[in-house]
């Protein structure tokens, strides 16, 4: 291995683990000021932060003699408090396919990145050939299985759960069994599986007596009504319970639930098939193909910052007739600070970002070395 070679091939290792932080990180945050929130209580405004597997509360505990919280403001509950009234949908409405596919795109890349670190071309068929098989099988496992949400990450689970936890005291779920098995000694992300399982199955109870034809009228996906665990499941029912949250009107909720999942069918079977064309490619150390194996990965910040954008207008356009407000349909601030009412929005990125761009570069600086090594082989 020359010098040039080497260096490449550190680069990528250090890219790998970069790619990893990111992964659990936050990688954008957005927040609101206004005078009805004094700087003394919410010294950053109402914020949250976006994760590729979710979004979090920003929201710090206080810590002063003047101000008494037993934990820290739910920031996330309270900004889709503030949105719903111009008919904004709740922040678990968007990236749904995203959020859910996290885990299984940011694994793609690393073996993409591994199978680049690679210099021999049959070796480096082996190598993604038997990372995508893998995967292949964890997101099947996940998606469609049984239980499928045991293979999905922790922290998904959990951003699925607080979205759908916290709004009032009226909707917490009240189930002993669930929560007398918090109280066991148990994993949190398993507790959350099951507040999850309760949750759904007491939102389903009065459509699993319903005689099969009318469920079918009420609903085409009549078989996700009991409980599979699975991650197509959970993705159909959380984003329609997200969607009627605070605007429950069926006749619209119904028809985006559907194409939510169909989409995400396409999502997942486009997977499989970009794996298959990756492998094809990877049989030689030229073309388009093989320098997508490093390439993808570089454009990981210009591919969030696209979907973060396309994702804020969605929310700016897609505003619901039943706000108790009317106003036009607008962008988001995308970067930096907008006006909204008597609001102040702030939207910057964090640390996440900065991982992605530093990631950027030294795959850049890998590619660069490869190229040139291969001239020289050549």
């Amino acid at each position: 291995m020359n010098k040039k070679n080497l260096i490449s091939s550190l680069l990528i290792a250090a890219s790998i683990g970069v790619l990893i932080a990111i992964f659990y990180s936050p990688i954008w945050w957005v927040a609101l000021t206004a005078p009805n929130y004094p700087e003394e209580a919410f010294p950053d405004g109402v914020k949250i932060e976006f994760h590729m597997n979710g979004v979090f509360n920003g929201c710090k505990k206080i810590e002063k003699d003047e101000i008494t919280e037993d934990e820290a403001l739910d920031c996330v509950h309270e900004m889709d408090t503030i949105n719903h009234y111009v008919g904004m949908y709740p922040i678990a409405s968007g990236g749904v396919i995203e959020r859910a596919f996290s885990p299984f795109l940011v694994t793609l890349l690393g073996i993409m990145l591994l199978g680049f670190l690679c210099r021999k071309p049959k070796i480096r068929m082996l190598i993604m050939s038997v990372g995508f098989a893998g995967l292949a099988v964890w997101m099947y496992m996940t998606w469609y299985a049984k239980d499928g949400l045991n293979y999905q990450n922790a922290g998904y689970i959990h951003a699925l759960v607080t979205a759908l936890d916290q709004d009032t005291e009226r909707d917490r779920l009240r189930n002993d069994e669930v929560e007398n098995a918090v109280e066991i000694v148990r994993s949190v992300k398993q507790a959350n599986i099951d507040h999850l399982r309760g949750t759904f199955e007491a939102s389903q109870k009065d459509k699993v007596d319903t005689p099969s034809d009318a469920l079918l009228k009420l609903d085409p996906y009549a078989k996700r009504l009991i409980w599979d665990g699975s991650g197509s499941q959970m993705m159909s029912w959380h984003y329609a319970a997200s969607l009627g949250k605070y605007f429950n009107n069926q006749e619209e909720i119904r028809p985006m639930v559907k194409i939510m999942a169909l989409v995400a069918e396409g999502v997942f079977w486009g997977i499989l098939a970009v794996m298959v064309v990756l492998v094809f490619g990877a049989r030689k150390n030229s073309g388009l193909l093989f320098w997508l194996l490093i390439l993808v990965p570089m454009a990981l910040p210009l591919f969030f910052l696209i979907e973060y954008s396309a994702w804020l207008w969605w929310y700016g356009h897609t505003l619901n007739a039943m706000g108790a407000f009317t106003v036009k349909p607008f962008m988001p601030t995308v970067f930096g600070q907008g006006k909204v009412a008597q609001f102040t929005t702030h939207s910057y990125p964090s640390i996440g970002f900065g991982l992605m761009l530093l990631m950027s570069v030294l795959l850049a600086l890998a590619a660069l070395m490869r190229r040139k090594a291969l001239k020289e082989e050549e």
